[in-house]
């Protein structure tokens, strides 16, 4: 292990700036797939339309060095753009060390570092917006599916698994007649069927994104922020449970098991 550590320890720092680069990317995708832009071109000022020169661009330190406002309209800058930097690094950095110290596959690190880029856009999208970009969700399954077939998955397991997660949230929307959840609910939940084939890892995902959501809907009762009743965006709760699937599905299901055993 020290020795595996020593080997690859010299890439963290080029890991994490690359991580912070594509951050960047992914919230100018973001901006441009909520608006309907095209993704080509030059970043601009949301606000002003001005485009952004490249020393302004620089993540995370044009932030603070702008003081979060636009150099030309003066607009506040959203915390938005360096928080998906700074975890779309550590993510990345995260994703490259576990796969580093399990034997290194290029394809299982290229399938983490897509399903972490998706699961930032469908948190961005939902937390501001309360919607699930189903286009880009198609999209990015197809990429998965590609590479979860390198891994070795059968179409069958793929396909149950997909089935179970859409399933899932289908049969809830159904009983509540679409008061509990959207639509959208159902297409993430069958894109994180695809990417979680893995039966036991898909229900850990989902029985740890009711937990989440559970504790954060009392923690924000108690504080006065949300009433009873008070509609919360499920997308967040599942990606913010399928990021931490990712890394430590096996620990959380032998921790659980050791406890009613």
């Amino acid at each position: 292990m020290e020795l595996d550590f020593f080997i690859i320890w010299p890439f963290f720092p080029l890991v994490f700036i690359f991580g912070l680069i594509f951050g960047s990317f992914l919230n100018c995708l973001i901006w441009r797939l909520y608006k309907g832009d095209t993704i080509w071109g030059r970043s601009y000022c949301p606000w002003c339309g001005h485009k952004i020169h490249w020393y302004d661009n620089i993540p995370v330190i044009s932030f603070l060095l702008l003081k979060r406002r636009c150099r030309f309209c003066k607009k506040k800058i959203s915390w938005q753009y360096p928080l998906v930097e700074l975890l779309t690094a550590i993510f990345f950095l995260l994703s490259f060390r576990f796969n580093a110290l399990s034997g290194f596959s290029v394809v299982k690190l290229l399938f983490d570092l897509t399903l972490i880029s998706l699961l930032i856009i469908v948190f961005v999208f939902d937390w501001r917006w309360f919607l699930i970009p189903v286009q880009t969700l198609i999209f990015g399954a197809l990429i998965l599916l590609a590479l979860n077939l390198f891994l070795g998955f059968s179409v069958g397991q793929l396909f149950l698994a997909m089935l179970i997660g859409a399933g899932f949230f289908a049969l809830q929307y159904l009983i509540t007649r679409g008061r509990g959840l959207g639509e959208g609910d159902i297409w993430l939940g069958g894109f994180l069927g695809l990417a979680f084939p893995d039966i036991g890892h898909l229900i850990t995902l989902f029985f740890l994104t009711y937990i989440i959501g559970g504790l954060t809907s009392i923690i924000l009762m108690s504080l006065g922020l949300k009433k009873m009743g008070s509609k919360l965006p499920l997308g967040i709760f599942l990606t913010i449970s399928a990021l931490i699937c990712l890394f430590w599905a096996e620990n959380l299901i032998n921790w659980y098991l050791g406890l009613i055993l």
